[in-house]
């Protein structure tokens, strides 16, 4: 049995030297990825490649179950992505940790208690923004597009301009472009 390493990073501003030193000494070969973990399985080249040099007894090794994901509750889910695979999972430390090469009580039940988690912060969000309105107070980010950047967008429009063009001079993306030019033709204030 040989263990095929996994470090994942979402950006190259991240640093992977704490996996390496985890999983180095451990795995027959370790495989780097910097991408986000929300992508699925079949989208992320590195993991893909990793799991090419799999054979029947070898695992899969990572240091905990959220460097498969972005996560704790993705990691859980590529996780279990990997056994339906016929991939077997060695993690070395958190919840999960051990050699799996199948669902569990444990990974169940970890993964209800992730689910449930991301659920209570999307509700304590939603209801501290609803009370933020209540008060009068708008929460989230603040609107890319001023008035003066508006009329700009819809100047150089009206000019003919591409959007790309657009975005450039006016130093927004593309789709703030796009949400403007939409919101101006349906008559509502885009933010």
């Amino acid at each position: 049995m040989a263990l095929i390493g996994l470090v994942r990073v979402s950006t190259d501003k991240q640093k992977t030297q704490g996996q390496h030193d985890a999983l180095g000494p451990i795995c027959w070969k370790v495989f780097e990825e910097k991408t986000s973990g929300k992508l699925a399985t079949a989208d992320r080249p590195d993991l893909l490649t990793a799991l090419s040099y799999i054979r029947e007894g070898d695992l899969l090794c990572v240091q905990e179950v959220d460097r498969l994901g972005r996560d704790l509750l993705e990691g859980l889910i590529v996780l279990n992505d990997l056994f339906q695979q016929g991939v077997g999972v060695k993690v070395l430390e958190g919840i999960g940790a051990g050699e799996h090469t199948e669902r569990s009580f444990i990974l169940d039940l970890a993964l209800a208690l992730a689910e449930d988690r991301r659920r209570d912060i999307v509700k304590k969000t939603k209801d501290g923004l609803e009370a933020a309105r209540r008060q009068g107070k708008v929460g989230g980010r603040r609107p890319v597009v001023d008035d003066d950047k508006r009329a700009a967008i819809l100047d150089r429009h009206r000019r003919g301009e591409s959007i790309r063009t657009i975005a450039a001079g006016v130093k927004v993306s593309i789709g703030v472009v796009h949400k403007t030019l939409k919101a101006a033709s349906e008559g509502t204030p885009a933010n």
